[in-house]
């Protein structure tokens, strides 16, 4: 367990890829973190569907990427050659996506995110965006969702209400990680004093697996052990969550301190320190 001396530490709960690059972004800002990741990333079991989805995306008027690792999986299975259609729009809800797709040859001009201003990155403040520079009638036009085994249901819902004719390609899979001996201690040594930890969440998806997670070490008998007692639950754990949604998922859990953050490295750094001096206010 870390000494009463040791650094306040960030757990980054994203997949390890992503987990990586925030840690680098964040040690850059003066933030100590140690990597937790809570989902693994598998590529698809079947390559045709991405294949396909490559064949026609010159017919596409919309492209919307879910996520980093659907750029990164959709973009792994590029043809040789292949380049951005000019008629299609790329699409995503956060930074990192869009320094993604950027890298991987898109013209920044076809690119639409939400404002940088705006409230909350998701495809509610995307909407309107798509909107502006592509107009409210979609009857005739085409979108790809390239996402996971699911998401981004609402936007796909709205572009139908549009007319568009949308198509869903999963690029990879998300699925709850094991336990290492390293990660199995570092979750004991979290619950045991969340004074010296704050978890980053950007997926509810992630914080339903911490608490199976956790709950399987509970039963296995391990959460407790270095401490000989029994770890004092959710109540005193200090979360940063980059949604609303997601805020409420780690409420509904029982984490007692919750401040909600855009998914921005300033930001939540800026709400790391908010928390870890215990003043419990929204930094948005």
């Amino acid at each position: 367990m870390a000494g009463v001396d040791a650094p306040v530490r960030l757990l980054l709960t994203r997949p390890q890829a992503q987990a990586d690059d925030w840690a680098r972004r964040m040690m850059a800002l003066g933030v100590p973190t140690a990597s937790f990741p809570l989902i693994d990333i598998e590529p698809a079991d079947d390559p045709a569907p991405i294949a396909a989805a490559w064949s026609t995306l010159p017919e596409m008027d919309l492209a919307m990427f879910v996520s980093p690792n659907a750029v990164e999986h959709f973009f792994d299975r590029r043809p040789t050659g292949a380049t951005w259609p000019d008629r299609t729009w790329a699409a995503t809800v956060g930074p990192g996506s869009a320094r993604a797709l950027i890298e991987r040859g898109v013209p920044p001009a076809r690119l639409v995110q939400p404002p940088a201003g705006s409230d909350s990155l998701d495809s509610e403040h995307l909407w309107p965006e798509l909107i502006r520079v592509a107009g409210p009638d979609w009857s005739g036009r085409r979108a790809l969702l390239v996402r996971g085994d699911g998401g981004r249901a609402w936007l796909g819902d709205r572009l139908r209400d549009a007319g568009a004719g949308v198509t869903a390609v999963g690029v990879y899979r998300r699925t709850c990680p094991r336990l290492s001996t390293n990660t199995g201690a570092l979750l004991r040594e979290a619950l045991q004093a969340p004074e010296r930890h704050v978890w980053l969440f950007s997926s509810s998806e992630a914080i339903g697996h911490l608490e199976a997670l956790e709950k399987g070490t509970r039963e296995g008998g391990l959460v407790g052990e270095s401490a000989r007692r029994p770890p004092p639950g959710w109540a005193p754990v200090r979360a940063l969550a980059t949604h609303e949604r997601i805020a409420a998922r780690a409420q509904a859990l029982g984490v007692g301190h919750v401040v909600l953050v855009r998914p921005e490295a300033e930001a939540v750094a800026a709400g790391f320190r908010m928390l870890s001096g215990s003043t419990l206010e929204s930094s948005t």
